[in-house]
Parts: C-alpha cells; sequence; structure tokens
C-alpha cells in the first residue's frame, strides 16, 4: 500500500484550516474554548488550527482506538483520557476524519457525562456518505467520499502521516 492520487492539495489544507481558525474565533470570542483533539491522527490538525485562533484555548486529548490496518476493529474504546476537568467548560472535539460517527458519537457522550457546558465538533474531513450515528459537525473542513485516505496526520499501519496532504491509499 502507497499514497496515490492527491485529494486534497496542501494549499487548499492551509487556506480552510485558516477560515475554520476564524469562525471558531468569532463564535467563541467571549470564551476560553477547550480543545479536545483525538490521537494520534488529530496533532497535526490541531496544531495548525490553534495556531489560527485569536483567542485563550485550552489543549487536553483522549486517544481512542478503533481500527487495525484499514479496517474496523470493533467499538470505540476510550485507551487515554482526558488530564484535566471539563466541567463547566465549552468543549471543541477537533477531529481529523468523521465516518461512521461511532467513535465521535463515544467522545460527546464522554464529555457530557463530564459536564462540560457545551460540546460541538471540528473535522477536517468528513465522510458523511459513511454515517451510521447522527453527530453534528458544526466546523468542517471538507466533505469526502468513502475512500481511504492518508496524509496530514492520517496513517495506514502507522505510516504516511507526515504528507503535507490528503491522498488517497493505493
Amino acid at each position: 500500500m502507497r499514497p496515490g492520487k492527491v485529494l486534497i492539495e496542501t494549499d487548499d489544507i492551509k487556506q480552510r484550516v485558516s477560515e475554520l481558525g476564524e469562525e471558531i474565533s468569532r463564535n467563541y470570542h467571549h470564551e476560553k474554548p477547550v480543545l479536545v483533539t483525538v490521537l494520534k491522527g488529530g496533532v497535526i490538525f490541531v496544531s495548525d488550527l490553534i495556531r489560527e485562533l485569536s483567542i485563550p484555548v485550552e489543549l487536553d486529548f483522549v486517544s481512542v482506538s478503533s481500527y487495525k490496518k484499514r479496517e474496523k476493529a470493533g467499538p470505540a474504546k476510550i485507551v487515554q483520557n482526558l488530564s484535566g476537568s471539563v466541567a463547566g467548560k465549552h468543549v471543541i472535539v477537533v477531529e481529523n476524519i468523521v465516518d461512521t460517527g461511532s467513535t465521535l458519537n463515544r467522545i460527546l457522550q464522554e464529555l457530557k457525562d463530564r459536564g462540560a457546558a457545551s460540546v460541538e465538533v471540528c473535522c477536517l474531513l468528513d465522510k458523511k456518505c459513511k454515517r451510521k450515528v447522527d453527530v453534528d459537525i458544526r466546523y468542517r473542513g471538507f466533505i469526502i467520499q468513502d475512500n481511504f485516505v492518508v496524509g496530514y496526520g492520517l496513517d495506514y499501519n502507522q505510516r504516511f502521516r507526515n504528507l503535507p496532504h490528503i491522498a488517497l491509499l493505493e
């Protein structure tokens, strides 16, 4: 397996991340939201996004396991939980890709159970065609079709995360 056709160019990603940062900054100008990033794939996205924000934020991470190579391995399990409290805080989950919505739904429920004042989602890639669980995505980078993609934090068997663009896996 190797990266193939480039689906989203580096400059297009940069532009969209900048737009998302501006939108989040406008909507949270009186708040200090907590950005909860899903490891490992979301690290590059949140690193770029946070630099586009003009507001103060807190940053936390969660690690969820549900994939083995290219296939879903089963229900999402949180394997690394938050380091801080989200009780009474406004939370934005920063996710690199949303497909079925199951993993994201599990995270959203956990944050609500922990008393977050509000929980919203910012994702780079949305595979709406794969949705099995209805999740509300307020901030969306790109809608893509049902293809396995790599780059910009997305991997295949821990490879290709470092690509500066999003490519189809061949």
